[in-house]
């Protein structure tokens, strides 16, 4: 059956199998073999090669799901995202990149561009105007994440994936925060689509891994430099990322669903000064996001009133945990200056509006009325 026929679930449960041929096993058997034969071969298969069985077959699913031609999965986001970068940027080129997206890949570029004489350009907005004012004759590339990290701005997929069109400039999208469950890029025309695979597609706070997905021109470029540079993932982990893909499409709708539950609820409590969740009609993008996603994901932020003590309340929580990452089918809380932007400076992080008093939510698949429970008796805790 032809995968652009297939049901989410489905694509998740099915595609990307690799078949038991010899015991006939309803999951797919892992290969974890660093060598295999080379003559009277079809593919000459080797793990840093990005084709061993499980690596090529788990690629198979990350394109279907993405309506892309082909993927690669590599082993962390950082090595999905730096391959792909460096496999489009040279020396002397120049890359437009939004402000507001995950702290890693801002300090990447910050710090190892300079060295490689590649140069950038981070947007003043994330508005297509603003893009449109930072391209330069040697632009190459521009870079968008939406829903960004970790203050949920959305940018229009379709009006960046037109100016790169008009520009002849080839476009990338951090798709992590939505995951294809709930946004599929390609069909608005961005050329690549990378993912901390890490997150939603693992699911369960066990595996760190990236992936890519784009044309296969694209991939064939990525997978020219990748292949040097070895950021390929071990098959057993690749095997237990593909046992967790089958329910990702489950996953992640319930944790939408409690998502958008949990930001209308905090919405209203007198103890948060704001929340940053697109699924709520005063979301500045609200209208935007509905047109360009299925349904508005499992992350939101939010800023306690100055008064209260965003650190306290974390340590106060009892069911949510205070962790790092996100994505899990368990709920986390963490503190985006301590963590996922701690590389940037203090006034980097204020030009972005992201305050110490920022919290992000990745919202799990739990009750939600236990999670409004917690986050009480949190806040009544440090009011004491």
């Amino acid at each position: 059956m032809k995968h652009k026929n297939l049901g989410l679930n489905t694509i998740c449960s099915h595609v990307g199998e690799v078949e038991d041929k010899q015991f006939k096993g309803a999951v797919s058997p892992i290969f974890l073999s660093s060598s295999y034969e080379f003559m009277d071969v079809e593919v000459k298969r080797y793990p840093r090669y990005f084709n061993t069985p499980n690596q090529e077959y788990l690629s198979k699913k990350i394109a279907a799901l993405e309506h892309t031609e082909a993927a690669m999965i590599f082993g962390s986001g950082m090595a999905a995202i730096s391959h792909m970068f460096l496999a489009f940027l040279k020396a002397g080129d120049h890359i437009v990149v939004q402000n507001t997206i995950y702290g890693g890949t801002t300090n990447f570029i910050r710090e190892e561009f300079p060295k490689l004489n590649i140069e950038f350009t981070f947007t003043d907005g994330y508005q297509v105007e603003d893009f449109e004012a930072a391209i330069q004759p040697n632009t190459k590339l521009i870079h968008i994440e939406t829903p960004s990290n970790p203050l949920l701005t959305i940018t229009d997929i379709k009006a960046i994936a037109k100016l790169g069109k008009e520009k002849g400039i080839v476009t990338s999208i951090d798709n992590t925060f939505a995951s294809p469950v709930n946004q599929n890029p390609a069909d608005f025309g961005i050329d690549l689509i990378m993912h901390s695979a890490t997150k939603y597609f693992g699911g369960h706070s066990d595996i760190c891994a990236g992936a890519v997905a784009g044309s296969k021109i694209h991939m064939d470029r990525i997978w020219n430099v990748s292949k040097n540079l070895g950021g390929s993932l071990s098959d057993f982990t690749v095997w237990m990322l593909e046992r967790s893909m089958k329910t990702m499409g489950l996953r992640v709708k319930a944790q939408s669903k409690n998502a958008l539950k949990m930001a209308k609820w905090l919405n209203k409590l007198d103890e948060v000064k704001q929340v940053y969740y697109p699924g709520l009609k005063d979301h500045p993008e609200h209208k935007l996001a509905k047109s360009q996603m299925k349904d508005f994901g499992g992350m939101l932020s939010f800023e306690l009133k100055d008064h209260l003590d965003a650190e306290a309340f974390q340590k106060a929580l009892q069911l949510i945990k205070p962790s790092m990452s996100l994505a899990g089918v368990e709920s986390t809380m963490l503190s985006p200056a301590q963590t996922s932007h701690s590389l940037l400076t203090p006034e980097q992080r204020k030009q972005l509006g992201i305050s110490d008093g920022l919290i992000r939510f990745s919202v799990g698949i739990e009750n939600t009325k236990d999670l409004k429970a917690d986050i009480k008796q949190a806040l009544k805790n440090i009011k004491k």
